[in-house]
């Protein structure tokens, strides 16, 4: 029988422990991050009286190497957010938080769909950026409620990685002689995609009230590609548009926000600053006592 080694068994015990730390840590931060991410929520549901959804995508730390990947509207997010709407009451307003750079355009409408169609008030908060159909979701809504310096997204459609308005612009310039087949397929599905995503937009507006008119003016305005698909709309310029727009984002929107946190890189962070809210002008400085 070998002897018992102290040394031996204090070293594989810290090598258990270490290797518990690395694989459970990990999940034991997700929980408690979820914890507060559902606190926030109900603190937003409370104040507003609403239904709370949220749709934010942001690069985050995932499994066991903390791979960080990319998210983007798609069939799972429709689902979620269908599901939440069905288990919302007629009568209760919903305030649905977005933060996206877009996606699967099929997802997008069906979020729409739900959203004009839910009997109370619709409300859409983007604290930084809803691009593409992120914009189609906001569209919905009959309030939106944007901080002063987010922006939404032009909803031209894309075919492939190509804007459906520059591959018809190819039969513009050329001969249809000199044009391959495979382009004049393209060019065929994106005036078709161009027309329908018009047809839908002055649905969802009027839907939501507007008249014919200006709907189909802002139809034109963002689905026929007369801006790059990441050119940013200000609020300024959605106003101009006749978009029921205002800029008080609640506080709460922003303490939510921070628990969407970048993963954690060993490079120092681009952005830096003190964390705390300093006094007006003419009160004593941070420094000061």
């Amino acid at each position: 029988m070998p002897a018992y080694d102290p040394f031996s068994y204090m070293f594989n015990l810290l090598w258990f422990l270490l290797i518990f730390f690395i694989v459970i840590n990990p999940w034991f931060r997700k929980m408690a991050l979820q914890r507060a991410r559902e606190s926030a929520i109900r603190r937003i549901e409370e104040k507003r009286r609403s239904r709370v959804i949220t749709m934010i995508h942001r690069q985050e730390a995932m499994g066991f190497l903390g791979i960080p990947i990319f998210r983007f509207i798609n069939i799972e997010d429709s689902e979620r957010v269908l599901r939440a709407i069905r288990m919302t009451p007629d009568d209760m307003p919903i305030d649905f938080i977005i933060h996206t750079p877009g996606g699967l355009a099929l997802a997008a409408t069906q979020i729409a769909n739900a959203l004009a169609k839910h009997k109370a008030p619709v409300r859409v908060i983007i604290p930084h950026y809803a691009m593409s159909g992120g914009t189609l979701i906001a569209l919905a809504a009959d309030e939106i409620i944007m901080d002063e310096n987010a922006v939404l997204g032009p909803v031209d459609p894309q075919i492939g990685q190509m804007p459906a308005a520059s591959i018809l612009k190819v039969l513009e310039k050329k001969d249809l002689k000199d044009v391959d087949d495979r382009t004049l397929i393209l060019a065929d599905v994106s005036e078709k995609a161009i027309r329908q995503m018009k047809d839908y937009l002055i649905w969802l507006l009027t839907t939501k009230g507007m008249e014919r008119e200006k709907a189909e003016r802002i139809a034109e305005e963002l689905a026929t590609g007369r801006f790059t698909h990441d050119y940013p709309l200000t609020v300024d310029y959605l106003r101009e548009l006749g978009l029921n727009v205002k800029t008080e984002v609640p506080q709460e929107v922003y303490d939510l926000m921070d628990l969407y946190e970048q993963p954690v890189s060993s490079q120092p962070p681009s952005v830096q600053y003190i964390p705390v809210p300093y006094r007006q002008q003419g009160d004593r400085g941070p420094d000061q006592r």
